[in-house]
């Protein structure tokens, strides 16, 4: 397809951590860029989470020169601003998938250079997951949280929009919150520090793969599984597979392919038809239980 200055659109997606989730970013992009006729780059998938890493991979990404659109999921939400801005001023567009910068609100200054952030409503997720774990655990007893990072902005609201939904149960008290930086083996220590200083905790959640697999696995070490109840958040083959053997209790599936595939899509509206971008795209999201995890139309909201 020859769009944008009479020549074939290139768009880059530059993965910010190899898992399942961004794989599946990278699934709908391809399919959304075969759709569309678009040259997609895919930078590499880094092995470990952070700026410093993340950092060098985009500005190695916009130096190749042939980028009109680059997508990707910021590792910090103030460290990645000036680089971001940077590659913007060379002249390609910026779209932040799964993770945003500033505030997330692109629709004024000082940072509406972004043309979308295309990712699930975080808070309002940690907010429901609240609510149903809180129904788990007949609404009293003491909970624990195990995260990732206190400057990534989607873990950042999942822990907000959690401690928001607990906080209408008065008998449900919060007894901490740790963060393991993407450990899952950091995040079993922690749960299992935590379960030693608090043995009546009775429901965790992990706000990611990480911090989930390492909450069940320290439970099930501790003989606790099925007696402290797991709220997780991301569907992978893993967690979906802990579900079914009630290791774990709860999963939040958000739609990484989707996102993708509408980063994809809505810059070829941009530069094919000067379509206006909306500035915030919520793909939604879908809770696992055992109940429903075997319903044959619940299966494409597994990261496979």
């Amino acid at each position: 397809m020859v769009g944008f200055a009479g020549k074939k659109l290139k768009f880059a997606w530059c993965p910010t951590i190899t898992d399942p989730f961004y794989f599946m970013i990278g699934k709908g992009a391809k399919a959304a860029a075969e759709k569309y006729g678009i040259d997609l780059f895919v930078s590499e998938y880094p092995k470990a989470w952070g700026p410093d890493i993340q950092i060098p991979i985009l500005k190695a990404v916009a130096a190749r020169g042939d980028i009109d659109l680059m997508f990707t999921g910021p590792a910090s939400k103030d460290a990645l601003i000036p680089v971001l801005k940077e590659i913007y001023d060379m002249g390609i567009e910026i779209i932040t998938v799964d993770t945003y910068i500033g505030d997330g609100d692109y629709t004024h200054p000082p940072i509406d250079f972004p043309l979308s952030f295309i990712g699930t409503d975080n808070f309002q997720g940690g907010v429901e997951v609240a609510h149903r774990l809180a129904k788990m655990i007949g609404e009293k007893g003491k909970v624990f949280i195990e995260t990732t990072n206190p400057d990534v902005s989607s873990v950042v609201e999942r822990v907000n929009g959690f401690k928001k939904g607990i906080a209408d149960y008065p008998n449900i008290e919060i007894v901490g919150v740790e963060y393991n930086l993407d450990s899952q083996e950091k995040a079993q220590a922690q749960v299992a520090a935590a379960l030693q200083a608090h043995p009546d905790i009775v429901g965790i959640f992990g706000t990611n793969l990480y911090s989930a697999q390492g909450a069940y696995q320290a439970v099930v070490n501790a003989g606790l599984t099925g007696v402290v109840k797991i709220a997780s958040w991301d569907a992978t083959v893993d967690l979906i597979n802990a579900l079914k053997a009630g290791k774990v209790d709860l999963v939040l599936a958000q739609r990484p392919y989707d996102m993708g595939y509408l980063a994809v899509e809505w810059g070829y509206k941009y530069f094919t038809q000067n379509a206006k971008v909306p500035k915030r795209i919520n793909p939604g999201f879908f809770f696992f239980t055992r109940e429903n995890v075997n319903d044959p139309e619940a299966q494409r909201f597994i990261y496979k």
